[in-house]
């Protein structure tokens, strides 16, 4: 085999390797996509809710108390607060919008929220006061 022929092979072998990696690259794209659309709605609500709001105006005043700073920060649709090593994310997903609870970066427990009846101050509670040493 000439080396123009074994450079040819070669190239077909890598667009073949390419095509089938890009078929899982785009199914994994459009599975984000489709994950995407379906949360829309409720990254939405959360947005347009009070209830984000209030969440923050209660953890900052509990944090106050107990000398812990808050940090928060809208990460695309999902709203973060941080505190010590704890963290608790509000994740808009296709069936609602979810609390997510972390310790030390791990996922300690997550419960789906009702942005109209949920008590935000109560959530703020919870996750703070397990915070304190």
């Amino acid at each position: 085999m000439s080396f123009l022929d074994n450079l040819e092979s070669s190239l077909k072998n890598l667009e073949n390797m390419n095509e089938r990696g890009n078929t899982a690259d785009a199914r994994r794209r459009k599975d984000d996509r489709a994950r995407a659309i379906a949360a829309a709605p409720h990254a939405e609500a959360l947005r347009a809710s009070p209830f984000p709001n209030e969440l923050i105006t209660h953890a900052v005043r509990i944090a106050h108390g107990m000398r812990v700073k808050v940090n928060m920060a809208w990460l695309g649709s999902t709203l973060r607060l941080d505190a010590r090593e704890r963290r608790l994310e509000l994740q808009p997903g296709a069936e609602g919008v979810y609390a997510v609870f972390y310790e030390d970066g791990n996922e300690t427990a997550s419960e789906k929220i009702d942005l109209e009846a949920a008590n935000p101050e109560a959530l703020a509670q919870r996750w703070l006061t397990a915070t304190e040493s």
